[in-house]
């Protein structure tokens, strides 16, 4: 939603900016760091810093700063409350039970999607335990690329072609690994297939070994909220087999949701 200029906080804009600044890729910032990473002064990112640190967001050495366990109350709070991982965590739950595999659903925010629920047990979420496979880094609060992954391209498959093409214009995508599609004609051609198929099918791009397979989840209106994806060891099933034996339910699972979203 647009807001007005006069009704913004400038301060508060800044303030979040850095502390949006700490990721997996930076886990500790000085003001340095903190004011390149957040587009303000050094003098305005000291100052934004020893406030989080005083309010227990940020902890400190003295020189470099990193985000408290007080942070998670805003996760905890947003995954209590909001109504998105409630409604979809059951159909998680029983797909798990059901298939023995490990389901993740996802939100997008920006140029990342964010993993707001997760469906297996311990057991299921190990590392590789008969076939079941959770790659690194997928749990709840997990931020991956759009680009990289079956779920983000759901996500830009989803959008108005002028407006994709307005998200890609200049963009240089990363590579991760050496299968990761960036090379521009390719990557359009991708989304486009991800935009006729209704689901996408991203194998080693993220992370190697592993294929991921992802369905958009809709509302009511059609309107696309979600995507709910599971992953699986390349070395234990073939992409065709993920296809045959998965594609369907996770489509059940998504017109089942769709009512309750």
């Amino acid at each position: 939603m647009a807001i007005a200029k006069p009704d913004l906080i400038e301060g508060m804009a800044k303030g979040m900016a850095v502390l949006e600044s700490f990721d997996t890729e930076r886990q500790r910032l000085n003001a340095t760091l903190a004011a390149e990473r957040a587009g303000i002064t050094r003098a305005s990112a000291r100052r934004h810093l020893l406030t989080l640190l005083h309010l227990g967001y940020l902890e400190t050495d003295g020189s470099y700063y990193w985000l408290s366990s007080k942070i998670l109350r805003f996760s905890g709070t947003y995954l209590a409350s909001a109504r998105l991982p409630r409604a979809i965590q059951p159909t998680l739950n029983r797909l798990a039970a059901q298939t023995q595999q490990s389901f993740s659903a996802v939100v997008r925010d920006g140029d990342e999607v964010v993993i707001v629920a997760r469906g297996g047990n311990e057991r299921t979420l190990s590392a590789s335990v008969g076939g079941r496979y959770i790659a690194y880094g997928l749990h709840v609060g997990a931020r991956l690329p759009v680009h990289a992954t079956s779920t983000g391209r759901l996500f830009l498959a989803s959008l108005p072609k002028a407006t994709f093409s307005q998200w890609f214009k200049g963009r240089e995508l990363a590579r991760l690994t050496h299968f990761t599609v960036t090379e521009s004609k390719k990557f359009r051609a991708v989304v486009e297939q991800a935009r006729r198929d209704d689901y996408c099918l991203a194998s080693e791009e993220h992370e190697l070994g592993v294929h991921a397979l992802a369905v958009p989840l809709r509302n009511a209106k059609g309107q696309l909220l979600a995507a709910i994806n599971l992953v699986v060891a390349s070395g234990h099933m073939s992409q065709a087999d993920l296809l045959r034996e998965f594609l369907g339910p996770l489509r059940d699972a998504a017109l089942e949701l769709r009512a309750l979203l």
